[in-house]
């Protein structure tokens, strides 16, 4: 009942379409009396009362009823699929505006296979029960109500005959109906998976390829695929167990009517033509009754459908504006972070950070692999929210701050680089869609793409192909260092950059920065020493706390673990021993 009441919410909006909608539902099923009594009508007065005359009227007004019937029902079929089509516009519109708006944690929870089966399957069930299941339900509750009203007008006592089987038939649709339910969320649970599965393997193709791993991929799917069928068999078990006996309870009526209207017509209580009539009305009953299955399946894969997709739309942001504060107007862009701690999950990952630094400034975070470097900038930019301390921008906590205008403020070249299906002008405008193609390229010159582009058979036009297909890790870096230095933010973060390019590039690029860097509150995140030496503040990070901090020439006189890192040429934290010299 209460997927109902929500589905409402969006179709009141089209209920003047809904209600002369279901007015023609209506007089259709009003109309499919008519025929079954001018067939009663032939036999009675011109079959076996000779009124031939009487034939040609009623075979033109069966004719017309149908015709009639057939265009009102057009058009109330196409009036349902009209507010359907306008109501998942709506209802896909929002989902896709939440999704936007919900933050990392609940991606870092959710798997790309469920929210793709919310935007897609669970989308249809609900169109196709705004757009057929609603007018099916009300017209075969119609067709029967008018039948049992008109036959009850032509003759009771076999009118009561023939409905004497109808309670076992609701006793046996609503034992389905329980029954049913709980399968069609097993099987949309199911779904979910085996789209997770698709997704994971399509997007990690090559991964899958490189390490000849296709029969173990095309193992889980198959697992995956066989558990689909299986819930799909166990909701068709339950139709199987039900369907049949409300088939032929259904045709039980036929028998009824055969039996009890033949002895009735013998008996001279009932006419042949009236009898016609009930036999022409079989249909009124029994159509109803066989689709009472169907509908009900109908209503329970709408209900699950429903549901995951309200509960999609109620989930609420952990990031959401507190204050609502409007744009910083200041030129002061100075970050502190003041004994914070932050833990994913129950997992600790940083703990007690305090820094600070002054517009103009570098800092540089440097440290293993899960030491918590990328996390300080997601808590700064408020991808995540800290459980303690304060994170402050221009002087005040960024949970003050509106969300996007502190983004809009920020300019950031992430770890996982992303690039669109799209021309290499359009990602590297992706934050400035208004960029002239002069200020694009200018980007790239400062990224070092320029080079790379120019030689490309379509120049800034090529089209990228999905992720940044057919391009090297280091093109994909220095087009997303382009795409953030286009952006002009006045606090730029650059996490592991110039990782996949030559030293020879990763020193070009750093010479066009050094003034650039110059007005801005600059993060690096690098595991090369090359990177970070010249920043203002360098801080040395181990098990999610900062073990040292200060410049570079400073951390070497101190001999510790960044002077340990600095005597090994390669600068690979990930492979040194913290506390260790290299002899």
């Amino acid at each position: 009942m209460h997927s109902l009441k929500w589905i409402w919410t969006y179709m009141r909006d089209f209920k003047s379409g809904i209600c002369i909608g279901f007015l023609l539902v209506l007089v259709v099923a009003g109309l499919n009396m008519l025929n079954p009594y001018f067939s009663g009508r032939i036999v009675d007065d011109v079959i076996y009362g000779g009124n031939m005359p009487l034939l040609w009227k009623l075979i033109g007004f069966m004719i017309a009823v149908t015709m009639i019937k057939t265009v009102i029902r057009y058009s109330f079929q196409l009036l349902f699929e009209r507010i359907s089509q306008r109501v998942i516009y709506t209802i896909r519109k929002q989902l896709y505006e939440r999704l936007n708006e919900l933050d990392f944690r609940y991606y870092d929870r959710t798997k790309t296979g469920d929210i793709m089966a919310r935007m897609t399957g669970d989308m249809e069930a609900v169109r196709h029960f705004t757009a057929w299941t609603t007018y099916m339900i009300v017209e075969n509750a119609m067709v029967l109500f008018f039948a049992i009203i008109f036959m009850f007008t032509i003759h009771a006592p076999l009118t009561v005959a023939m409905l004497a089987v109808t309670p076992v038939i609701g006793f046996f649709a609503y034992r389905m109906s329980s029954e049913v339910r709980p399968t069609f969320s097993e099987i949309r649970a199911q779904f979910a998976r085996l789209n997770s599965v698709v997704q994971e393997n399509i997007s990690g193709n090559r991964v899958v390829k490189a390490f000849a791993k296709e029969e173990h991929e095309i193992g889980k799917f198959s697992a995956e695929n066989r558990a689909f069928k299986e819930k799909n068999i166990k909701s068709a078990r339950v139709w199987e167990k039900y369907l049949p006996v409300l088939d032929s309870l259904a045709g039980v009526l036929t028998v009824v009517m055969i039996l009890a209207g033949g002895f009735m017509v013998v008996q001279g209580s009932l006419t042949i033509g009236e009898l016609v009539i009930f036999n022409s009305l079989i249909w009124a009953l029994n159509n109803p009754m066989r689709m009472a299955g169907w509908l009900i399946n109908d209503v329970q894969r709408f209900i699950a459908s429903a549901e995951k997709i309200e509960d999609l739309l109620n989930e609420q942001p952990a990031i959401t504006n507190r204050k609502q504060k409007g744009e910083s107007v200041s030129a002061d862009f100075s970050v502190q972070f003041q004994d914070v701690t932050f833990k994913y999950e129950d997992e600790p990952v940083l703990s007690d950070i305090t820094f600070g630094v002054k517009t103009g400034q570098t800092v540089a975070i440097v440290g293993p692999t899960g030491a918590g470097k990328s996390t300080i900038v997601n808590l700064l930019c408020r991808f995540y929210d800290a459980d303690s301390g304060e994170v402050i921008v221009e002087g005040r906590d960024v949970k003050d701050w509106n969300v996007r205008s502190l983004r809009k403020h920020t300019a950031m070249v992430m770890q996982d680089i992303f690039l669109f299906s799209d021309t290499i002008e359009g990602n590297i405008a992706y934050g400035m869609p208004d960029a002239t193609l002069e200020q694009v390229k200018d980007a790239a010159k400062k990224a070092e793409a320029h080079g790379f582009i120019s030689k490309l058979p379509e120049g800034y036009d090529t089209i990228i192909g999905e992720r940044g297909v057919g391009l090297s890790g280091g093109q994909r870096q220095r087009i997303s260092l382009a795409r953030a230095l286009l952006k002009d933010a006045p606090i730029l973060i650059l996490d592991d950059t110039t990782s996949a390019v030559d030293l020879e590039t990763e020193m070009r690029i750093q010479k066009t920065l050094k003034p650039i860097l110059r007005e801005k509150t600059c993060f690096i995140i690098a595991h090369r020493i090359s990177s970070v030496k010249e920043a203002d503040l360098i801080l040395v990070l181990e098990n999610g706390q900062i073990m040292e901090r200060g410049r570079h020439e400073d951390l070497l006189k101190r001999k510790g673990r960044y002077y340990n890192v600095f005597k090994n040429q390669f600068g690979d934290f990930d492979g040194h021993q913290f506390g260790k010299e290299v002899m």
